[in-house]
């Protein structure tokens, strides 16, 4: 077995794992978890990965126990067992920045907005709003579960889940300059993964971006190189463009893909002019190609729903070509996995109908070839509220047909008598 001889669980037995909480209560189970992922047993690794995935990341929910196994963690991940190690990365990226990075996408995270967010949460405040729902709540059983929890938050072993997130994040922030190396790991897949995880700490940029460029110098796996080259994107800024430019002549599409995402953010976080006409333009041709054709295998990045990402960085660039944009996005749609279309859905509304207030339906000849192209795949979907309630008042306020059913008619799509409530995802 691999022990804390070896450094790797060092200092494990000297936290109070007792006083710490994750999802199922007290974390004193933590410390044999880490130690079974150390070990040679693979079964006893499978069953603690799977309950530090449940415990100390539970559904996406960081925890007091959480920022602590990080260290441990981020040992596994540099010189653990070859079975665990990538997927000790993830679970790391995870505990930084939750399942949904596309929260994040295109523009990258905003750690300071995040930071003046739980700095305006106090604990004086979480403890009165309990006791105002203890007093209000008449079941008792109720009332016994609010005053656990509020005794909970008073030890200090809850609190804000954006508090408890960013203290998670932090404690990986503190290992990254040890998990940099990893970039130049010989498993491409570790590569991919730091890669990744890089991407995320915009505040560490300085030292980061040295680092996924000189991996971009010398990488020839097609998947890292996307992934470090979204990296980039996500943390570099206009200066970095003639050196990311060249690869939207990459044999591999998925690489060329990653290029035009990573200059879509660097143009779109200043404005157009900052890449250049022909630049921006070759950036949204190349985005437009990839949302019929989505590049396979994929990439990490927007839980690896490629036409999701491209339609956020399409919509970023609407202002340069609002016609090639919104006809890109029509053709990421169909393809989109059902939880990540309602914000694309209502955006390239909005992008592509700026007039909320027309004093008449417009009949559907009239609309440019971009919103037709746009509603018709609305109209297509298959399961309609994927799109949400919101959605239909923004149909109504743009005077369009708001049931799936009256715009199928709308754009000439025969009814196939689905309903429009059928299969809900988001009640």
């Amino acid at each position: 077995m691999i022990s804390s001889e070896k450094g790797l669980l060092e200092g494990l037995h000297e936290v109070d794992w007792a006083e710490l909480g994750h999802a199922y209560g007290r974390a004193q189970d933590v410390p044999e978890q880490l130690t079974e992922l150390c070990g040679d047993d693979e079964v006893a690794r499978e069953g603690a990965m799977t309950s530090l995935l449940g415990n100390i990341f539970h559904q996406g929910t960081r925890y007091s126990a959480s920022p602590h196994a990080v260290p441990f963690l981020a040992r596994i991940a540099l010189a653990g067992p070859h079975t665990v190690r990538d997927r000790v990365l993830w679970l790391l990226t995870r505990l930084a920045v939750d399942w949904h990075d596309e929260y994040d996408l295109p523009g990258g995270i905003d750690v300071e907005a995040w930071r003046t967010a739980v700095a305006a949460v106090s604990l004086d405040e979480a403890l009165a709003f309990y006791d105002e729902q203890i007093a209000a709540e008449p079941d008792e059983g109720k009332r016994s579960r609010l005053r656990n929890i509020r005794a909970e938050w008073a030890a200090g072993r809850l609190t804000d889940s954006r508090a408890s997130a960013l203290l998670s994040y932090d404690a990986v922030r503190e290992e990254l300059s040890n998990l940099l190396s990893l970039l130049d790991d010989p498993d491409p897949v570790i590569r991919t993964r730091a890669a990744y995880l890089s991407a995320w700490f915009p505040e560490e940029a300085a030292a980061v971006l040295p680092r996924l460029l000189d991996r971009l110098r010398v990488e020839d796996s097609v998947t890292v190189t996307a992934t470090t080259l979204v990296a980039v994107g996500l943390l570099g800024d206009i200066t970095l463009r003639a050196q990311l430019g060249p690869y939207l002549d990459a044999s591999a599409p998925l690489i060329r893909w990653a290029a035009a995402t990573a200059l879509a953010r660097m143009g779109s976080a200043e404005d157009t002019a900052g890449l250049g006409r022909d630049l921006t333009g070759r950036v949204i041709s190349e985005l437009t190609a990839v949302a019929a054709d989505p590049p396979k295998p994929g990439v990490d990045y927007n839980e690896g729903d490629i036409p999701g990402y491209t339609s956020r960085s399409l919509l970023s660039l609407a202002d340069h070509d609002r016609e090639t944009v919104i006809r890109g996005v029509a053709d990421c749609l169909p393809t989109m996995p059902r939880h990540h279309t309602e914000w694309t859905a209502r955006t390239a509304l909005a992008v592509a109908f700026t007039e909320s207030s027309r004093d008449r339906t417009p009949s559907f000849v009239e609309l440019t070839e971009a919103q037709q192209r746009l509603l018709q795949a609305l109209a297509k979907a298959e399961v309609w509220n994927t799109y949400g309630k919101k959605f239909e008042e923004d149909l109504r306020s743009r005077r369009l047909p708001d049931t799936r059913a009256a715009l199928r008619r709308y754009v000439g799509v025969p009814d196939d008598g689905q309903d429009d409530t059928t299969d809900c995802i988001w009640a």
